[in-house]
């Protein structure tokens, strides 16, 4: 069955797919499939052991294909001896340009990397003086101006810094008195900071209480209803209590203008429990 000559692979196929049509059981039908994957493999190593003549490289005949294209000329030889020699290959004599007529032809089946060049000359190590000389000027009216500014940031700042601070204390102030009032109630920590006439003041409110809350004078805590409450808190003075190694707990909050709505009509609030500052 493996003989390129031989059909029996294919007679044996063709009688079996005459003995399919009548197979009725399941056996009989593994038995088919066993027959075909024994054919496939049998029609595999017959294919092996085909030869495609075309595509085998004969070294002897490319060689001389290639001599007779750079131009060999077999009737002459450089010396103008005729005699034979022991193979007619190497027989005659290339011309001068044979192997540039070569070089040519095969020159189209590279690619080449394509020169490089600068387009406005060579790159120079160092600038010119002219543009030197505008450089350090430049230098100088910068340095000039940040020796200006830091001094005119710094002053905004400790006037931000003082104005936060005194608000600060403002309020710590509201929250103790408050508190020493009536200490049995607690202070709803939405009635304390919201300003029903002012979402923007009711943000700050909120910006300096987590201040006050941070350096531990006040402490806010859920009520029985989960409900947040604000207390200040009684600073002792201990002379073995290090209040700047203290842990401090901060959080962040989210409030929108509808939040802010939503709480003034919750919980009824009319009157802000901190007034707004003088000049506000």
């Amino acid at each position: 069955m493996l003989s390129s000559r031989s059909d029996k692979l294919t007679e044996a196929l063709e009688k079996a797919n005459k003995i399919f049509a009548g197979v009725s059981r399941a056996r009989e039908a593994a038995l088919d499939a066993q027959l075909l994957v024994l054919a496939s493999n049998l029609g595999k190593e017959k294919a092996n052991q085909l030869q495609a003549d075309m595509t085998v490289f004969d070294p002897t005949s490319f060689a001389a294909d290639l001599l007779s294209f750079m131009g060999l000329n077999r009737m002459e030889s450089p010396d103008g001896d005729d005699d034979d020699d022991d193979d007619g290959i190497g027989r005659g004599f290339l011309p001068a340009d044979a192997w540039q007529k070569l070089g040519s032809e095969a020159e189209q089946f590279f690619k080449t990397t394509p020169t490089f060049h600068y387009m406005l000359g060579s790159f120079k190590s160092e600038p010119p003086v002219a543009r030197q000389r505008i450089e350090r000027q430049r230098r100088c009216n910068k340095g000039e101006e940040k020796r200006v500014m830091p001094a005119q940031m710094k002053k905004m700042e400790e006037s931000h810094q003082e104005a936060t601070e005194k608000e600060v204390e403002r309020i710590l102030g509201f929250l103790q008195t408050y508190y020493r009032e009536d200490p049995e109630t607690p202070i709803s920590f939405f009635d304390f900071v919201i300003d029903p006439n002012s979402f923007a003041r009711t943000v700050e409110n909120i910006f300096h209480v987590s201040f006050i809350v941070r350096d531990g004078f006040a402490r806010i805590k859920l009520d029985h209803d989960r409900l947040p409450i604000i207390e200040p808190v009684a600073q002792e003075n201990d002379p073995n209590i290090d209040k700047d190694n203290q842990p401090r707990y901060q959080g962040v909050i989210s409030l929108s203008h509808q939040d802010w709505k939503e709480i003034i009509e919750a919980f009824p609030i009319s009157e802000p429990m901190i007034p707004a500052a003088s000049g506000q």
